[in-house]
């Protein structure tokens, strides 16, 4: 699967901007369009228009950092869809896919995610969402139907955005499981905007459009967004109801990686988290009790 192109995110930006967002009178003439002409758009940003169908016909080769952000400016895009636009804007016409080495977590992540003990769920996720690593709870609060050491090895990593969408137990988890489905829609195409040529993100995108109708959807809307805070309102199959919010913790070492760490946003989730914990240290105390649960479902939420 290709990765999007500038032009064609400009075009999806350009159809949500009225005239009348940006103060521009129409005279009450008929219009095509919802959104702005490509003419219009490029009065408003000080460039030509013939300069500016270059643009959204992937034609004019790179664009000067001034010119996107005076289109940025236009089409009233946020932080994270300004940044989305330079990174499309410096890619070249036709990026090579490549296949980097399996991820790894940095050592100084690692450490930390040990001195948060199993008290507090915690997440090492890659840029493409596999799981690099976690603690016993938070691996107990998202995934423990997943065998525990999955993570170490690259082939068997739980990939969160396929868990999200092809695994039928994590939505059943999620309550709120469309809005959060959107953001990672939304951070994907952040991420592949940053990673233009990164080949196992490419495939992952590219298969999540073919086996879940409800990506493809989400994904044709364009939607661009960071992912650094938010809540998460759970129903667990241990200890049921359980509202957290999760936090992101960027590694300077390792920018593209995200420690995730989960608070309970009430005094009964506060609760839950004590009792998955001491059921999570009791299970792996004792092997057989823990063995059960330790079964992989087939195909969808690990890495191919």
């Amino acid at each position: 699967m290709e990765l999007e192109s500038l032009g064609a995110f400009l075009k999806t930006r350009r159809d949500r901007i009225t005239p009348e967002r940006i103060g521009l009178r129409t005279y009450g003439a008929t219009r095509r369009v919802s959104g702005l002409r490509r003419e219009e758009l490029a009065q408003l940003a000080g460039v030509s228009a013939g300069y500016y169908t270059r643009l959204e016909q992937d034609q004019a080769g790179t664009a000067s950092a001034q010119v996107i952000e005076a289109i940025a400016r236009v089409l009233r895009l946020d932080a994270a869809e300004t940044a989305h636009l330079h990174n499309l804007a410096g890619l070249p016409a036709a990026p090579r896919l490549t296949r980097a080495e399996p991820e790894r977590a940095h050592p100084r992540v690692l450490a930390l995610l040990d001195a948060l003990g199993d008290t507090m769920p915690a997440v090492v996720l890659g840029r493409r969402g596999d799981v690099l690593a976690w603690n016993r709870t938070g691996h107990a609060l998202f995934a423990e139907h997943l065998v525990f050491a999955a993570p170490t090895e690259p082939e068997l990593r739980p990939s969160i955005p396929r868990m999200f969408f092809l695994d039928p137990l994590t939505r059943d988890l999620h309550r709120n499981w469309s809005e959060l489905a959107r953001i990672h829609v939304a951070y994907l195409r952040l991420t592949a905007g940053r990673y233009p040529t990164d080949g196992h993100l490419a495939e992952l995108i590219g298969e999540l459009s073919m086996r879940s109708a409800e990506f493809a959807a989400l994904w044709a809307e364009g939607e661009v967004a960071d992912c650094t805070v938010g809540a998460m309102h759970l129903h667990h199959p241990t200890v049921g109801t359980v509202d957290v919010d999760y936090q992101v913790w960027l590694q300077p070492d390792s920018p593209d990686h995200r420690l995730e760490v989960y608070t309970p946003r009430d005094a009964g989730a506060a609760d839950a988290l004590r009792l998955l914990g001491r059921a999570t240290a009791e299970r792996a105390s004792d092997p057989v009790a823990s063995s059960p649960r330790d079964t992989t479902p087939p195909g969808p939420v690990s890495r191919r």
